[in-house]
């Protein structure tokens, strides 16, 4: 699909998805870090609190570690999940002042999405993720001949998926730019993290 200039997204799915795919075979040999700017900071710090996530997940989910150190990832990952909410929307936000400074909007009566493209790029980031640890499993060389085929057959549904979420995301941001949907965001407002909030933090007996 072709637009005008002015109605051209900032940038294209499919770099959005080779950057992200980029990243998690990069960060799986150095520590995850970026210096990109611009949207493609923004998408790159979203990126980076789910591979933390991931990780610490794995970590949690493991029968050798002491409860000292669960207690201290279940703190990690709320961590990183709160940032990981904050990324998605500061990526929002970045598309809707891109809108606003190329006078994009669209009427009152156009129908919105279901999800913003931060939340779909989101899910674009764990789905490379999960690619990748897949195909770790497929070319495991202490696996069996059985693990190995049936990680071949996932990795076939997961590349499926990701074909089909990056075609998905290309026409929302076509139609967003070219003021065909609104790009309207609905706050998390997470709560477990606020000790305003969280009544078992507000609650919580003052130090004296």
């Amino acid at each position: 699909m072709s637009f005008p200039a002015r109605h051209v997204p900032p940038a294209a799915t499919a770099d959005i998805d080779a950057l992200l795919a980029e990243l998690v075979a990069r960060w799986h040999e150095v520590d995850p870090a970026h210096v990109e700017d611009g949207l493609r900071g923004r998408i790159c710090d979203l990126h980076r609190f789910n591979f933390l996530l991931w990780h610490e997940e794995d970590i949690a989910r493991s029968p050798d570690v002491t409860d000292a150190r669960i207690a201290a990832v279940k703190r990690a990952i709320d961590r990183y999940n709160q940032a990981r909410n904050d990324a998605i929307e500061k990526l929002d936000d970045w598309l809707i002042g891109e809108l606003a400074a190329r006078g994009i909007a669209a009427s009152s009566s156009a129908p919105a999405a279901t999800e913003t493209p931060g939340a779909a790029i989101d899910r674009l980031s764990i789905l490379e993720l999960r690619r990748y640890h897949m195909r770790e499993q497929v070319e495991r060389a202490d696996a069996t001949p059985e693990h190995r085929a049936k990680a071949a057959e996932k990795l076939v549904v997961l590349d499926a998926q990701r074909d089909h979420l990056v075609g998905a995301l290309d026409r929302l941001l076509g139609e967003i730019f070219s003021g065909q949907r609104p790009l309207r965001v609905f706050r998390q407002m997470k709560m477990y993290n606020d000790p305003t909030l969280n009544p078992y933090l507000y609650a919580a007996p003052k130090a004296a």
